[in-house]
């Protein structure tokens, strides 16, 4: 899996970084998804995260981890259209992308030190929780609550990022 990884605090050491894209590739394996996929993941201050908390969920506040998922069935086009042979090509390569992750820095070191686990650890979490998110497990309901958290600390646990 491909992790476009971007800094925009200037403060998560590159260390950090490839520490992650290596987690997140284990996860991918851990849930069986496909090689060609490819995702983003952008670190940003408690400012930036709340705006985009604001613009894609409705909540004016500050949170730890924003997951966009791409869903490529939102594509649509009229009962009408031939798909030109370049287009589709061009699709079949944007349907690799999954989707995106907004990691707040500032909410990572303040839960890490609320949980009493370290900084990495909690940043690990984060780009697990919101991997998961971005591939369709999510925590709206006591059930499924349950199947995805149990899969995010399966996957810390096996990869060794224990609390």
């Amino acid at each position: 899996m491909y992790i476009e990884m971007l800094d925009k605090t200037g403060q998560v050491p590159d260390e950090l970084q490839q520490d992650t894209i290596k987690l997140l590739n284990f996860a991918a394996n851990f849930i069986h998804l496909p090689e060609n996929k490819e995702m983003a993941i952008t670190y940003v201050l408690n400012d930036e995260i709340q705006v985009i908390n604001r613009e894609y969920r409705g909540k004016d506040v500050p949170t730890d981890v924003v997951s966009l998922e791409y869903e490529p069935e939102d594509i649509a086009f009229g009962e009408d259209f031939e798909m030109p042979e370049e287009l589709q090509a061009e699709l079949e390569d944007f349907d690799s992308f999954i989707g995106e992750l907004y990691i707040s820095i500032e909410k990572a070191q303040e839960q890490a030190d609320n949980y009493g686990h370290s900084y990495a650890r909690e940043m690990g979490f984060l780009a697990v929780h919101g991997f998961l998110h971005i591939n369709g497990y999510d925590h709206m309901v006591p059930e499924d609550e349950k199947v995805m958290f149990a899969l995010q600390e399966e996957i810390l646990t096996a990869y060794g990022l224990t609390r």
